[in-house]
């Protein structure tokens, strides 16, 4: 088969950070259950993992609507996620994720650029992208929760993302076709808005939800590990 990494087309590769580049998902779980339960709301872990990609406030609207009937106020969405970021800031410091760094480095070794598109507005994770990942990704090539205003599921964080690729690439500053980039998500939310935009989405199942849910969502191709990736993408015949 051929390897989908290999395609002429191919100019770019869309990160996911949480749960891809970095095993942070858990932290976020910790954090985001305590800090709604400090303001009598609920969430489990697994609706976590299922709302990862949505921005800060989707994620408190959806619970205050099940338990309050209502969206909350802006006072309220500034105080839960404030409580939500220094839960965060509490937790151990999340590690790269296992064989993220390979499969960064193959992405590298093939020239194509590397776009970070993450729901995450941890400034803590954000700064230790370089460190871990020494000259990978720039500042040019991020999409954060502080440049969109939908959020997974929406499409916008992946078209803003081709936009980005598409002005650091083409000589008159055009977004990138979608053709031209692949997605390498963890999270259905993720899935769902890469599809949405278009690209071919890789799902990587680093996460406690079963793969059918990542399928479901519209992954084209999945993997069960990062670990699995790197080997596809090392084994140019795979």
């Amino acid at each position: 088969m051929h390897n989908i990494f290999d395609n002429e087309q191919l100019r770019a590769v869309l990160f996911d950070m949480d749960g891809v580049l970095f095993d942070s998902m858990p932290n976020h779980a910790t954090a985001w259950t305590q800090a709604v339960a400090s303001f009598g709301l609920y969430m489990t872990r697994k609706e976590v993992y299922m709302n990862e990609g949505r921005t800060g406030s989707g994620t408190i609207n959806t619970l205050t609507q099940r338990s309050w009937g209502r969206y909350a106020t802006e006072q309220e969405v500034e105080q839960i996620y404030k409580a939500k970021s220094a839960f965060f800031n509490q937790c151990p410091t999340a590690q790269p994720m296992p064989f993220a760094r390979e499969v960064v480095e193959a992405v590298r070794a093939r020239g194509l650029a590397r776009v970070i598109v993450t729901g995450s507005g941890q400034l803590s994770l954000l700064e230790r992208l370089n460190v871990a990942f020494s000259g990978a990704f720039c500042q040019e090539l991020m999409v954060t929760a502080f440049d969109v205003k939908l959020g997974k599921p929406n499409p916008e964080p992946y078209l803003k993302g081709l936009a980005k690729a598409g002005q650091a690439l083409n000589a008159d500053h055009s977004p990138l076709l979608p053709s031209q980039a692949i997605v390498v998500e963890n999270a259905p939310l993720g899935i769902q808005a890469a599809k949405a935009a278009g690209i071919f989405c890789v799902a990587v199942n680093t996460g406690p939800l079963e793969d059918e849910v990542l399928l479901d969502a519209g992954a084209d191709i999945i993997f069960p590990s990062m670990c699995a990736l790197a080997d596809y993408l090392t084994h140019k015949d795979a």
